[in-house]
């Protein structure tokens, strides 16, 4: 399924993951009538990713964060490029690949236990080892006492939970989260990733982990990937050189955590003639030569915070 029509069905790598020239181009109208215009999604794409690596997508929204993924997942058909795993070229969705989305998808008929065995009845695995490894990976979540609670029952972050035991059940090699943690309060937001860098370190899988928030992508990665939108393009891979394990209150505290959120943060800011322009709208307009002076000299990131929401 996602395959381009000159990309070849195997190759040698000893990448993980190969994303080898990925351009997704969609064309739009309003209407009938109205002639299709170009939109460039995602322009010439090229990433390797480790085995066992946590890799985080970070950029604003309309970056091709998402439709990245959904290519990764064999769910979407690239404009040219291709995607390789383990060599291999994806050609549409398999159970190599298991996908955690914002939005939970679970079944609301099916228990917590049902819903966690869904990929496993697909693989045809046996009733009596259904339920052994739908409780590990219930218990690995969290979630021991609510295999036969029904997802109404639950709470956001359990809902989320149930979620990634059964990506998880069903023994996929890559695992692809698109904003699991957005739609939950930021509390539950910092327990859930410590949650899953417990469960990374306890499985070892591949994990290409799309969020908004700089922060979370610091937290988690050990590389963050910065896309710039119109047309989405991959800027820099951030190594994150920060010591594990890691845990909320002690990671986001330190120096270093500080610095790598900040590097990121420039990265996603406008050209540099557009941030000047925006730091001229701070200068007081009755400023001093002396203060004009002073304000020329001062770096960016001293005048805009790094804090800022993309």
């Amino acid at each position: 399924m996602a395959r381009a029509e000159d990309s070849p069905v195997r190759i040698d790598t000893e990448a993980k993951i190969l994303v080898k020239g990925i351009t997704s181009v969609y064309h739009l109208k309003k209407n009938r009538t109205e002639q299709a215009r170009e939109f460039i999604a995602l322009k010439d794409i090229n990433l390797e990713v480790r085995k066992g690596e946590f890799l985080v997508l970070v950029g604003p929204s309309g970056c091709g964060k998402s439709t990245l993924l959904d290519i990764l997942a064999g769910l979407a058909v690239p404009t040219s490029g291709a995607v390789y795993i383990d060599g291999k070229i994806v050609t549409g969705p398999a159970l190599d690949r298991g996908i955690v989305l914002q939005g939970y998808a679970l079944f609301p008929w099916r228990t917590v236990r049902r819903n966690v065995e869904f990929g496993l009845e697909i693989k045809k695995v046996p009733k009596r080892d259904r339920t052994a490894i739908s409780d590990h990976f219930i218990n690995l979540v969290g979630l021991d006492g609510s295999a036969h609670r029904y997802p109404h029952e639950l709470s956001g972050g359990m809902k989320q939970r149930v979620a990634i035991a059964r990506a998880l059940a069903y023994d996929p090699e890559v695992l692809l989260m698109d904003e699991p943690f957005a739609a939950v309060d930021a509390q539950t937001r910092e327990n859930l990733q410590d949650e899953l860098l417990r469960i990374w370190e306890a499985t070892g899988k591949t994990i290409i982990f799309v969020t908004h928030s700089i922060e979370e992508a610091v937290f988690l990665g050990d590389r963050v990937a910065v896309l710039t939108p119109n047309p989405g393009t991959l800027r820099e891979i951030v190594n994150i050189d920060l010591p594990r394990p890691r845990h909320n209150s002690d990671t986001r505290g330190s120096a270093e955590f500080g610095w790598i959120r900040r590097k990121i943060w420039e990265l996603l800011q406008n050209s540099p003639s557009d941030v000047k322009r925006s730091l001229d709208k701070l200068k007081l307009q009755n400023a001093s030569p002396d203060a004009k002076h002073h304000l020329n000299l001062l770096p960016v990131a001293d005048i805009i915070s790094p804090t800022a929401s993309l």
